[in-house]
């Protein structure tokens, strides 16, 4: 009986943690959101001084003006982080097109994303995703999903009452498989596809022509080697995301086109050596 009763209360205790945490995206998805801004703030922090450490910033000045220059234009145009504060940019010294932001505001570019991100269109597209990812609270979902599967996974390990025999384990090893793929990846291509929606209002609002996103994929489809199955990824398939993003490009221009007849026209350009 006490037994039973010790169950039935963490089970109770448990889906009033997940009621009190559910919070709802930028976009109106609902997710977990367990840990408060500050926090997550310290966390970007964190792992932001732990990449410079390892990665050397770029001092080509002319990289970095055009880079903050296409920045400092899509920042204005979305919100700033949750923890309050300006978004920080810096440009790295790395030949992987890569890029990144952070709790607390942390914008970080690789300079070989710009052999990939063509012009300044491209590389907005690419700055308002990761944004996106920071403005729709994608690091606080994704740490709370992590917590609530461990959480519940042990829960389900007591509630089966034999851990350590065979069947306890192996019905283990199938929830672990099956949560892994179930819920955390496809959660991560959600979230991606939520980035990519809310950066293609982001640079849309700063008068940068949403159009280019979908070159900028097309971009990464030549670059890029083989892909895994979508289903076993974090990220969408190129051509996915280019289907996601053709079908809100309509609102996205009509953005555009009124940032434009506001005067937002982003004069940046990367000035080349003679």
């Amino acid at each position: 009986m006490r037994n039973q009763l010790n169950k039935n209360l963490l089970l109770s205790l448990f889906s009033l943690l997940l009621l009190a945490a559910c919070a709802t995206s930028p976009t109106g998805r609902t997710q977990l959101e367990f840990f408060p801004s500050n926090q997550m703030a310290q966390m970007g922090e964190t792992a932001y001084r732990q990449i410079k450490q390892e990665t050397p910033v770029s001092q080509d000045p002319a990289i970095n003006r055009y880079v903050r220059c296409v920045a400092e234009a899509v920042t204005a145009a979305a919100p700033p982080p949750q923890s309050g504060g300006q978004w920080k940019v810096t440009v790295f010294k790395a030949d992987q097109p890569n890029a990144f932001a952070l709790p607390g505001g942390y914008i970080g570019i690789h300079t070989g994303l710009l052999s990939v991100a063509e012009n300044a269109d491209q590389l907005a597209a690419v700055i308002g995703h990761e944004i996106g990812h920071v403005t729709a609270q994608h690091g606080n979902a994704r740490l709370s999903t992590q917590y609530a599967t461990q959480a519940g996974l042990q829960l389900v390990q007591t509630l089966a009452g034999t851990p350590n025999s065979a069947t306890g384990q192996q019905l283990m090893a199938l929830l672990g498989l099956g949560t892994q793929v179930g819920i955390i990846l496809p959660f991560s291509r959600a979230q991606e596809s939520e980035a990519d929606i809310l950066g293609l209002r982001y640079m849309a609002r700063a008068g940068f022509d949403p159009r280019q996103s979908i070159q900028l994929w097309k971009n990464m489809m030549q670059t890029g080697g083989p892909q895994p199955l979508e289903f076993l990824s974090t990220h969408p398939a190129d051509q996915s995301r280019i289907r996601h993003l053709e079908q809100d490009l309509p609102e996205a221009l009509d953005l555009y086109q009124q940032a434009r007849d506001q005067g937002q026209r982003p004069e940046c350009k990367l000035e080349t050596r003679q």
